[in-house]
């Protein structure tokens, strides 16, 4: 991830796993921060005993704020 996409509108699909198939979620806004964050994980054995995860925050149209983990099942499209 890099903050050259600030400013810039985007979708998120999301893909998560269950039973059989999959669930599909989208959504979409304008980013407002990129980064990576830690989390609380006591089983991450890494840096600070913490598990690192790719975040985007975006704000969508209604004003919600919306932070998305992203990992493996996610795309992230920009948009005009």
């Amino acid at each position: 991830m890099n903050d050259g996409m600030v400013g810039q509108r985007v979708r998120i699909t999301q893909q998560t796993p269950r039973g059989s198939g999959a669930q599909t979620i989208s959504v979409e806004g304008v980013v407002l921060r990129t980064g990576q964050q830690k989390t609380g994980s006591w089983f991450a054995h890494s840096k600070d005993s913490k598990l690192w995860l790719d975040r985007l925050e975006i704000r969508k149209d209604d004003g919600e704020l919306v932070v998305c983990n992203l990992d493996q099942y996610s795309r992230v499209e920009a948009l005009n």
